[in-house]
């Protein structure tokens, strides 16, 4: 079996945006279309791998670069997120303040509309690759995972949705998420874990096949293991084997 194949390209909306795109190897059958959006660090090399082990396991793995435009690149968030990573605090300190200014652009209104759309725009390419069309599904972290919950409500050409630690959109537009969604969370992770309950219960209320998985004595970003504070290697190998079991069954 030979090695998976990568590359990056340019889509266009609005103005181009990269994105990497990962296909499965010779020799594994292509399962359909997966959506992989970053966490606030932007398209950095830890989201490249998780799109390189999705095709490794038979999906077309798409992570769009979708901060850029929002204002952070992905060189400023391989250096945030290694500075996040590390023990010196006041350089973490320094670097909050950086991320603000750096990620300010995307607070937008605009912005949202922009990269919900730049997201179908993915989306379009996907369903162009043979194997994909009619089995297309998304995944993020953190700032991935509200954007999976808000691609879900914006298109139906999606069959799955598998956010971590994501915020849903607003309940009015809960009840257009067709697909259904398993959620992962960190009970740790305080805000998401206290909206929780009102989020289950606005999913049950808009028909939304919602499937919430906390994980006891962790927290955020538990999935990220370029980030040893925060990784958790028993409770990210689990959700990993769930994710793609339910990618299987619903994709």
């Amino acid at each position: 079996m030979t090695a998976l194949m990568s590359t990056t390209l340019q889509l266009d909306h609005d103005g181009p945006f990269d994105v990497y795109l990962a296909t499965p190897p010779d020799g594994v059958a292509v399962k359909g279309g997966l959506v992989v959006i970053h966490e606030i660090w932007g398209l950095v090399d830890q989201i490249r791998s998780v799109a390189d082990r999705f095709a490794a396991a038979g999906w077309v793995a798409a992570a769009p670069d979708v901060l850029s435009r929002g204002g952070m690149q992905p060189a400023l968030g391989e250096e945030l997120m290694a500075i996040r990573a590390g023990d010196d605090d006041q350089a973490k300190n320094e670097s909050q303040t950086r991320m603000r200014e750096a990620s300010a652009p995307m607070r937008s209104p605009e912005f949202a509309v922009w990269a919900v759309g730049a997201l179908q725009k993915v989306l379009d390419h996907l369903e162009e690759i043979p194997g994909c069309s009619g089995h297309l599904a998304v995944t993020g972290f953190c700032f991935g995972g509200s954007y999976s919950f808000a691609l879900a409500a914006a298109d139906p050409r999606i069959a799955a949705a598998v956010p971590f630690y994501g915020s849903p959109p607003a309940s009015a537009d809960l009840a257009r998420i067709s697909a259904p969604v398993l959620a992962f969370y960190g009970d740790e992770d305080e805000r998401l874990i206290t909206s929780l309950p009102e989020v289950t219960a606005a999913m049950e209320s808009a028909g939304v096949d919602f499937t919430p998985v906390v994980y006891a004595g962790t927290g955020h970003a538990f999935f990220n293991d370029q980030n040893p504070h925060a990784f958790n290697a028993g409770y990210a190998a689990e959700a990993w084997t769930s994710t793609l079991a339910f990618l299987d069954a619903h994709a």
